[in-house]
């Protein structure tokens, strides 16, 4: 494997040097994609009217249907094919009500925010002793006496994917211990005192007990208090609850491949958002980018051969029902899907592209690569992939690729209500559609299809 991984990089340095000369074909269109998505702000301008408009859109709400009817009327506009809401059932989760109190040794107002998916706590809230833990393993060694209490999980952030399992199973470990409600350190870079929502996971068939984010600079200061010796109890109210599912709709738009229709190149973010925020990085900007790869070759005339899909896709942040919809829906073409591409890792600088796939498609792309050297993105890196693509990726064994913005900069704001438009800049936004139209195009014009 190492030496089939040697000589494959050997190969594309000597490629590199000499240039492609296969890519010649392309170099034309993909500086026509590049100028036209890089000379005015008009896909930042798309971004803050769907932020602005419909603020957050979570799946099952109000703001989301109107969104997604007002998605595809503009792709019409645009002059996009087979526009169409393809429908999804999703779970309807109400937050409600939520606030957190510490009420001894002195009362202080904690920044919080409810767990998507918490129970609601009594009516009136519960008040408790907290046990602070700083992992998992800690929580199993200590000898205190969780019964009764609350449980905060004051774990310092590294990555997302290591520190994330705190906030979707916090709540489930400490309720074997008898806790009655659990807090977890908002999972992102320390912010402005900004809590973290995202989902919560309960032992199926078991009491789930209520879920709160709290900002770190206040399970920072319990923390000191408890280590002082200090005994500190809280009062929590949450009040979320499930509701009967819901419609929404993943909406779906192409540019008809002229030779190979029934290939696809699929690119696409997820539409849904938090209720926090405008949920712009996360992700409406990946929603606008992909979309705008279609809408630039619609405008220059470019039709490939094969048709590249854009899909938006409902429910990403508290299910996936959009994509397993779109996985079953589409099974039976998994293996005619020939790439596919998500965005939902925001757009800000330095970007990055990752690609998973076989040894040959991952000397194919990082060719392909080489025409975004005008953008600084020629490098295609690890990492390819995504929760909406990941089923139809999986069943069609689709080579797939993903656009990666800087996660120090995406992990401050994720999932708080600081994810709003103001953080993104609109070269960030232009650079990235210009970079998802070249790769798509190609990829789709290209005369044989990408390896398996």
């Amino acid at each position: 494997m190492l030496l089939a991984l040697a000589f494959a990089i050997a190969a594309y340095a000597s490629a590199r040097a000499q240039g492609p000369t296969w890519l010649d074909a392309y170099r034309a269109d993909a500086t026509r994609l590049i100028h036209a998505a890089t000379k005015d702000d008009f896909a930042w301008r798309r971004l803050a009217q769907v932020t602005d408009t419909f603020g957050h859109r979570l799946s099952s709400s109000d703001n989301m249907a109107r969104a997604v009817a007002w998605a595809v009327a503009a792709m019409k506009e645009d002059g996009l094919e087979n526009v169409r809401a393809e429908k999804v059932m999703v779970p309807n989760w109400v937050r409600g009500l939520e606030s957190a109190e510490i009420v001894e040794p002195g009362r202080h107002t904690l920044s919080v925010i409810g767990l998507g998916g918490t129970v609601a706590t009594p009516a009136g809230g519960l008040e408790a002793e907290v046990v602070v833990v700083s992992s998992f393993p800690d929580l199993r060694a200590k000898t205190a006496d969780f019964k009764g209490r609350i449980v905060l999980f004051d774990v310092a952030y590294t990555t997302y994917s290591e520190t994330v399992v705190y906030r979707t199973g916090g709540a489930r470990a400490a309720a074997e211990l008898g806790a009655v409600a659990v807090l977890v350190r908002a999972v992102g870079p320390i912010g402005l005192r900004t809590p973290h929502t995202g989902s919560v996971q309960y032992m199926p068939g078991r009491p789930g007990i209520p879920a709160l984010s709290v900002a770190a600079e206040d399970a920072s200061r319990i923390t000191r208090l408890t280590a002082a010796g200090k005994r500190v109890r809280l009062h929590l109210v949450t009040s979320g609850r499930l509701e009967a599912d819901v419609q929404s709709a993943n909406v779906v738009a192409e540019i008809v491949g002229r030779e190979l229709p029934h290939e696809v190149v699929l690119v696409g973010g997820h539409f849904d958002s938090w209720d926090v925020g405008t949920g712009a990085s996360d992700d409406a900007v990946g929603c606008v980018i992909t979309w705008e790869a279609l809408r630039l070759m619609k405008q220059l005339g470019l039709r490939p051969r094969r048709t590249v899909r854009v899909v938006l896709w409902t429910n990403e942040e508290h299910g996936l029902a959009g994509a397993a919809a779109y996985a079953e829906k589409y099974a039976s073409s998994a293996a005619n899907h020939v790439l596919a591409l998500e965005a939902d890792s925001g757009v800000f600088a330095p970007a990055a592209i990752g690609f998973t796939g076989s040894l040959q498609a991952r000397l194919v792309m990082a060719q392909i690569g080489t025409l975004l050297r005008p953008l600084g993105l020629q490098e295609i890196g690890v990492g390819g992939g995504g929760a909406d693509i990941g089923p139809i990726v999986q069943a069609g064994n689709v080579p797939a690729l993903a656009y990666l913005g800087d996660p120090g900069r995406y992990f401050v704001i994720h999932h708080t209500p600081a994810d709003t438009v103001e953080r993104i800049a609109p070269e960030e936004v232009s650079k990235a559609a210009a970079a998802i139209a070249v790769l798509s195009y190609v990829a789709a014009e290209m005369p044989e299809r990408l390896p398996r």
